[in-house]
């Protein structure tokens, strides 16, 4: 939504008399041009309160109050709830006075507060609360309305671009001249940032490179989100030649690695919405996950689910909110949900055990996947079917669901492969048949053990790894495929007959090669 529609939205929403308005927003200067424009518009004053300063009049010049006894909250509602005058009065982080829940403090300012919408719902008043996090309580859910301004449109950020060339020409004298392909990718590059943090990293790119400089921007834009609590940032260097196997579940993301291109929209190709992987501990369903970030080159932010629960009410639904706005502000980008079952465990009892919370953010993340329009790619992986609620598994929520299996025999010897080379050995003199023979049942995981164990062998003895070192530790390490063979084996028969399988079958493995033989002296004639 483009400044000029959420002004006209607020227009709209006071001329039909609305009498209570939430604005999420970090950004108070922002959100109070818009609010002095809306009631320029209404022809309406407007006032602002903080717990500073009490009521003040945004056109003030001192920095008084009305009447410094309209610090208290309850004070501030009664001079509200008795003003004549046609305004818009915005509560600053007032969030607080409504969520102490058990005193009497609490109680007297949510029942006034009920009285003053009341009232306002009869007068040319409005009550505004700004403020960047999402808190009130039960009693006023039917009578507010909530109006998401955290991010500024790209309109903003331009606004907040040009300030910046301008003061830079005005102090320094310095003359920038951005043609519209590089001033758009500067514009691009600060998507998800605020105003404020935008005119931050244009000021910090033009000290230290005397020019816009879009690789600064995305930097400063990284930090945003590892100061984040809820999402990581990952720089992935593994592409899929670091993932053993997985044959078509490669195919498959080979076919989609242009899915957001501009061309792809052209040519009426959606963009893809991610995958479920379901499948064996250590089968290599988090490497992929990274992989795919790494081969598309598009950025890769983890959600942590346990960091979005937080013990104060409201605040885990304003959590995942934020972590979704975060992700879509940067998009396009590849968002990784690992163990997603563990994250939302229990949402069936969530009603009993943390008053719905869980529910909630369950709700939350299945709309927000299947109403997204930001190319914004879901990866989630999961160990365990049986926690996992049937709504994730519905057609709709991902684009496909994969079942990563045990790796077959060529699939472990390309696993071997992989490890040796990256610790700097030619697989080529190790035999790598004998191993993958003897290492059935083990995962990537486990291969990449024996190979680091039979490292610490073959380093204790001061002479170079061999096949000997690795199939000593292969012989003394019991897969989690025998140890928990019982609820492996049934995983393995669900994913079989409910998902689409990663790799091809054995038997399609071995012919594959004289397949192409032949494909290709058909192509020949």
């Amino acid at each position: 939504m483009s400044s000029l529609n959420q002004i006209e939205q607020l227009n709209i929403l006071t001329r039909a008399k609305y009498p209570l308005l939430y604005i999420i927003s970090w950004e108070e200067r922002r959100i109070e041009d818009m609010l002095r424009q809306v009631a320029t518009d209404r022809r309406k004053q407007l006032y602002l309160w903080t717990l500073t300063n009490g009521i003040v009049h945004i056109d003030t010049a001192a920095n008084t109050g009305i009447d410094p006894g309209t610090r208290n909250p309850l004070a501030a509602l009664d001079y509200i709830e008795q003003s004549q005058e046609s305004a818009i009065f915005v509560l600053k982080d007032f969030h607080p006075f409504l969520e102490k829940h058990g005193s009497p403090e609490h109680a007297v300012i949510v029942r006034k507060m009920r009285d003053v919408i009341n009232r306002l719902k009869e007068s040319r008043k409005t009550l505004v609360i700004l403020s960047p996090i999402l808190q009130f309580p039960a009693e006023l859910e039917k009578d507010i309305t909530v109006l998401d301004y955290s991010l500024p449109t790209i309109e903003e950020l331009a606004q907040s671009l040009d300030r910046v060339v301008r003061s830079a020409r005005e102090i320094s004298g310095m003359r920038l001249s951005l043609k519209n392909g590089q001033r758009e990718a500067v514009l691009n590059a600060a998507r998800g940032l605020t105003c404020t943090e935008a005119e931050n990293v244009f000021a910090k790119s033009l000290v230290m490179t005397h020019q816009l400089d879009v690789d600064v921007i995305i930097a400063e834009k990284e930090q945003l989100i590892r100061r984040s609590r809820t999402l990581e940032y990952f720089n992935s260097v593994d592409d899929f030649s670091n993932v053993g196997g997985m044959n078509l579940l490669k195919q498959w993301l080979h076919q989609r690695s242009r899915a957001f291109s501009e061309k792809a929209r052209r040519f009426g190709l959606p963009e893809p919405k991610g995958l479920l992987l379901l499948g064996v501990q250590g089968a290599g369903k988090s490497l992929l996950a990274k992989a795919v970030a790494s081969q598309w080159h598009l950025p890769l932010l983890r959600l942590d689910l346990g960091s979005v629960f937080s013990e104060l009410v409201g605040s885990s639904e304003s959590n995942i909110r934020s972590a979704l706005n975060m992700a879509e502000s940067v998009a396009p980008c590849v968002l990784w949900i690992d163990e997603i079952e563990k994250g939302l465990g229990g949402v069936a009892s969530s009603h009993q055990s943390d008053a719905g919370t869980t529910a909630r953010i369950f709700a939350s993340i299945l709309t927000w996947m299947q109403e997204k329009t930001s190319p914004v790619f879901v990866i989630a992986t999961a160990n365990d079917i049986s926690k996992l609620p049937p709504e994730m598994l519905r057609k709709g929520r991902f684009d496909e669901i994969f079942f990563v299996d045990l790796p077959q025999a060529q699939e472990r010897r390309e696993i071997f492969a992989i490890h040796l080379a990256q610790r700097g050995r030619d697989p080529l003199t190790f035999d790598l048949k004998q191993l993958a023979m003897v290492s059935e049942g083990f995962s990537g995981a486990e291969i990449e053990q024996v190979v680091i164990s039979g490292l610490y062998n073959a380093f204790e003895k001061d002479r170079d790894l061999n096949t000997r070192d690795l199939l000593q530790n292969i012989q003394s390490t019991v897969p989690l495929s025998q140890t928990m063979e019982q609820e492996i084996s049934q995983l393995r028969r669900w994913g079989r007959t409910h998902a689409r399988p990663s790799s091809a079958p054995p038997e399609s493995l071995a012919s594959n090669g004289k397949n192409r033989m032949a494909i290709r002296q058909i192509e020949l004639g």
